[in-house]
C-alpha cells in the first residue's frame, strides 16, 4: 500500500466539511421554523451555516480535484519555515471553555458562561501564541471583554428576535 496522496488528504478534508454541513442541516431540522419578531425563526441561522459550509465543502472539492489547494507552503522543500508543534494547552483551556460554557449555562445564564467561556478561549489563544502564563489582568480583562460581548448580544437576541436565553435573572436584562 502506497502513501496517502496531497489529492486523497484534501479531498477528504473537503469531504469532512460537506459531512458537518450534513449534520448542521439534519440538527437545523429539528428546530422550530415558527417565525420571531423580525419574521425570522430560530433554525435561520443553523441553516444558514449549513449551507455556507456546503458551498465551501464544494469550493474544497473543486480545488481538490483540479490540481489541489493553492498557495500552500510545500512543508518538505528546503526554504519552508519550520513547522510548530500543536499547543495542546491552548487547545485545553478554549475546549475547556466550551464545556463550561455547555455546563454553566442554564446556571449561571448567558451572559456569564459566555464571557468565561471567552476568557477561557482569549487565554488559549494566547497561550498558543506567546506560550507564556498570564497573569489574574489578563483575566480580569478578558472577563470584562466578554461581558461586554455577551450582555448586548443576550440583550439583542431576548429583546428583539424574542429568542429565550437563559438568564441570571428573571428580569430579562441579565
Amino acid at each position: 500500500m502506497g502513501a496517502v496522496s496531497d489529492k486523497q488528504r484534501q479531498s477528504a478534508v473537503a469531504l469532512g466539511v460537506l459531512a458537518l454541513a450534513a449534520c448542521m442541516a439534519w440538527g437545523a431540522a429539528g428546530i422550530s421554523s415558527e417565525a420571531g419578531y423580525a419574521g425570522i425563526g430560530p433554525n435561520f441561522l443553523p441553516w444558514l451555516v449549513a449551507c455556507g459550509l456546503a458551498v465551501v465543502a464544494v469550493f474544497l472539492g473543486f480545488e481538490a480535484l483540479s490540481g489541489g489547494f493553492r498557495d500552500m507552503p510545500d512543508p518538505m522543500a528546503p526554504d519552508a519555515p519550520p513547522v510548530s508543534a500543536p499547543c495542546w494547552s491552548g487547545f485545553v483551556w478554549m475546549s475547556g471553555g466550551l464545556l463550561i460554557n455547555a455546563a454553566l449555562i442554564t446556571r449561571i445564564g448567558f451572559v456569564l458562561s459566555c464571557a468565561l467561556c471567552f476568557a477561557c478561549a482569549a487565554h488559549g489563544l494566547r497561550q498558543a501564541q506567546s506560550g507564556s502564563r498570564q497573569g489574574m489582568r489578563s483575566w480580569l480583562v478578558d472577563g470584562v471583554i466578554g461581558l461586554l460581548i455577551a450582555a448586548p448580544v443576550y440583550w439583542m437576541f431576548t429583546k428583539f428576535l424574542a429568542i429565550s436565553l437563559p438568564g441570571l435573572t428573571r428580569s430579562g436584562w441579565l
